[in-house]
């Protein structure tokens, strides 16, 4: 399929011109001003290749390719202008990373190069950002995988979490679930930190001693610490350490950051583990939702409606056969559990409510053969 590229330009003569000379090369995409194309931004898919217009009435092309930027940094920017003056070209840089520039008029050879040089440029940034995502995924789902059999009280509901977070950042239209992802999965990486004592108080959620209570409160700092220094996990770093912050501003951390400046990540993931603890209390969704509503000031109302409505389609969504009672040689990926899978002994190594993967159960038949499992084991298998 050819590149998506958006041509910015408020002379529609100029966009009708380059439309019919590339449009078997590209997918062109045009806009009139730099607002119309940011809107444009907003609701399609990420552009390779975006070609600016400086001269626009409204909206310049560096005021419209710096904010272009902070919606799709990896988008190609390149600048087409008459006024190739040195101040132009120095704000160009600085404020919107162009990439190029090209001089009005110009040659429809010369648009051709310049945009197959920023499409190189454009792959070679993705095929980059895929190797380094894949490789850190890769890491971090051993690592998860390893602490939750360490601690499956704590690190059990992980690919749950992870993958709520990632619908509910896709229906508030964040442009990437990366990041939300990977702080979902390492939230609480910290936990690994705590001394065997109060870590056993935490999975069989009995009182803390008040010194374990501030202990627990600055995990997600001391989590943060340690995601900082892994290139590619900064802004992580930075989602798990405001994941207990009140919308409001107050909670941890205590400093001024609250409301909008709290990364919508961060806001999402408190109303995930929120809802979590309220659960594991007793309280039914629903109920554990009502509660979280009568509490003003501790989410946002954005997250928290958003949250209330995935949960109710996936209700409705998912239909599930009769549960039934198998060995550890019958489960089944795909299946749920309804009871969790202990060990022989009555240690917790799956929680209820997770969905098997091929990875789980054979970790499962492993252990099974050297320490055995508690069996028969109660699933349900979701209806075709």
């Amino acid at each position: 399929m050819s590149a998506p590229v958006l041509f910015v330009d408020d002379e529609e003569n100029v966009l009708n011109g380059i439309r019919r000379q590339l449009r078997k090369r590209y997918q062109v995409h045009t806009a009139l001003s730099g607002a119309e194309a940011l809107e444009m931004m907003e609701q399609e898919e990420e552009f390779a290749v975006i070609v600016s217009d400086m001269r626009m009435p409204g909206m310049d092309g560096v005021e419209f390719l710096s904010k272009a930027r902070e919606l799709s940094p990896d988008s190609v920017r390149l600048m087409l202008t008459g006024n190739a003056d040195q101040q132009t070209a120095i704000d160009a840089v600085n404020e919107g990373s162009v990439f190029r520039f090209m001089n009005k008029p110009c040659s429809v050879s010369h648009l051709v190069d310049t945009v197959e040089a920023a499409l190189e440029q454009y792959r070679l940034v993705k095929s980059e950002q895929e190797l380094l995502e894949g490789t850190v995924n890769g890491s971090i789902k051993l690592l998860t995988d390893l602490l939750s059999m360490v601690a499956p009280e704590v690190f059990g509901q992980l690919g749950s979490v992870r993958e709520t977070a990632r619908e509910i950042a896709r229906a508030l239209r964040l442009m990437s679930t990366w990041d939300i992802e990977m702080a979902a999965m390492l939230a609480n990486i910290a936990y690994v930190t705590l001394p065997p004592q109060t870590l056993a108080r935490v999975r069989s959620h009995k009182p803390l001693q008040p010194a374990e209570e501030l202990v627990i409160e600055r995990l997600p700092e001391t989590s943060s610490r340690l995601l900082a220094n892994i290139p590619r996990l900064e802004r992580v770093a930075r989602v798990v350490l405001y994941q207990n912050k009140n919308f409001d501003g107050s909670g941890f951390p205590k400093d001024a950051v609250g409301g909008q400046d709290i990364p919508m990540e961060s806001r999402i993931l408190k109303v995930l583990h929120d809802l979590d603890r309220l659960e594991q209390k007793g309280d039914p969704t629903s109920v554990a939702l009502k509660k979280m509503r009568e509490r003003p000031g501790r989410y946002d109302p954005e997250v928290l409606k958003t949250l209330g409505w995935f949960l109710m389609a996936a209700e409705e969504e998912e239909a599930l056969l009769p549960p039934i009672h198998v060995s550890v040689s019958g489960l089944t990926p795909g299946a749920v559990l309804i009871n969790p899978v202990e060990t022989a002994a009555g240690h917790t190594l799956i929680t209820a409510g997770q969905r098997l993967t091929e990875a789980m159960i054979s970790r499962l038949v492993n252990y099974h053969h050297l320490h055995r499992v508690k069996e028969p084991i109660k699933i349900a298998m979701p209806v075709e």
